[in-house]
């Protein structure tokens, strides 16, 4: 039996769209903070679909361990520092004839400390440590990832990349002794819709997600009861999230070309409580 005959421009719009995404393989893709957790899964899926993928993270053991595992390209990558990042970007932007196609950035930390502790004021200096690698980290990479995307040659649907920051459920609920994490992660989530108005007409995407309480190395270290509890908090599903769901949104992301500008929550429905 044939394909009606209605049915068949649906059919032909759907080929079209997938002919018009963007495609990860045979591509560059660069993973900050690649060598753990979310990142490390996200480098692994791009490369199982055959993206060249750079992994970039300040541990350079974890780097060339992971890079080695995938078929990837290692750099011991400090956001902070922009000639780093800039290697980072043209290290994988040589690293395939379609040039820098994806770069996703999971790079961050969550020290926790309130606003005033047991001997007075929190010193300034944390702060700043936490916002210069989560915000202005983030900031290093999207704009040194965007400026090798927008000489790339634009694809079937006029696409020269895509850009994936990490924020947090901490961005729009954060906890006490998150003031800095909060604060940085709530700036990620700011300028990705600026982000994505300014690079729209050059064919660049910019997309964040903001996850919520992951099975990352940073929870490993928490007693079973802990885990337990922060498990239950969650709506559904009631368990810790696996980095690989992280991963699955990011591979999402790429090949659906009418997500950008936007934050996506991660996080089964969670609202985090005070403390």
């Amino acid at each position: 039996m044939g394909v009606p005959r209605r049915a068949r421009p649906v059919f032909s719009r759907l080929a079209k769209a997938r002919e018009m995404s963007m495609q990860i393989k045979g591509t560059a893709a660069v993973v900050f903070g690649g060598a753990s957790g979310l990142g490390e899964a996200t480098a692994r899926r791009l490369a199982a679909e055959g993206a060249m993928v750079t992994v970039a993270d300040q541990n350079a053991d974890g780097a060339h361990r992971v890079a080695g595992e995938i078929g990837g390209l290692p750099q011991a990558v400090d956001v902070t520092d922009a000639p780093a990042v800039q290697r980072a970007v043209a290290a994988a932007a040589d690293s395939a004839a379609a040039g820098l196609r994806i770069c996703v950035c999971c790079a961050g930390v969550g020290w926790p400390a309130k606003l005033i502790g047991r001997e007075g004021p929190t010193p300034a200096e944390h702060f700043e440590q936490v916002i210069a690698i989560n915000l202005l980290g983030t900031i290093n990479v999207l704009r040194l990832a965007a400026a090798a995307m927008v000489d790339n040659e634009p694809d079937a649907g006029g696409e020269r990349g895509v850009v994936v920051n990490t924020a947090s459920v901490a961005a729009f609920d954060g906890q006490i002794g998150q003031v800095a994490y909060a604060a940085s992660k709530g700036g990620v989530a700011a300028l990705t819709l600026p982000a994505a108005r300014e690079l729209a007409a050059k064919g660049v995407r910019v997309m964040t997600i903001a996850p919520g309480i992951f099975d990352t190395p940073m929870l490993a270290a928490l007693s079973e009861q802990v885990r337990a509890s922060l498990a239950a908090s969650i709506p559904f599903p009631p368990r810790l999230a696996h980095p690989s769901e992280y991963a699955d949104l990011v591979e999402h992301i790429v090949t659906n070309t009418m997500l950008n500008g936007e934050v996506i929550r991660l996080d089964g429905a969670i609202r985090m409580a005070p403390r």
